[in-house]
């Protein structure tokens, strides 16, 4: 127990603030949980940027607040990130993704052709007076 009136007063400061922290490293803890969550359950990717939206902010507001360090919160966002991306990443997305890569591909060799025979116009030739 605090012998004087100064150490009193900081004790009860110091547990308020505890109490605060604690809170907040409970919501990014949470919010790591909730993405997980999502994650196992086939949320969409839209939706999951949203829930990383969320997370970034909290983590911001956290290392603003000196409730964590700058390199604990960019440490947590990579990992979120990585877990996310696994996702979009995965067999069922990436086919969707291929069908749209070919078509693109194929419309792209058909304007390069076009392309190619504008280019073979006569040159007007100028003669120096």
């Amino acid at each position: 127990m605090p012998n004087k009136k100064n150490a009193e007063k900081a004790l009860r400061q110091s547990k308020k603030r505890q109490i605060a922290n604690d809170k907040v490293r409970f919501s990014i803890h949470d919010m790591k949980r909730k993405i997980r969550k999502a994650l196992e359950t086939n949320v969409s990717i839209e939706e999951l940027q949203g829930l990383y939206k969320q997370a970034q902010i909290l983590l911001d507001k956290a290392t603003k607040s000196d409730v964590i360090k700058k390199n604990t919160a960019a440490r947590k966002k990579a990992s979120i990130a990585n877990m996310i991306n696994k996702k979009a990443k995965s067999p069922a997305t990436e086919s969707a993704t291929k069908k749209t890569t070919t078509k693109k591909a194929a419309t792209k060799k058909t304007t390069t052709k076009k392309a190619a025979t504008k280019k073979t116009t006569t040159k007007k030739t100028t003669t120096k007076k």
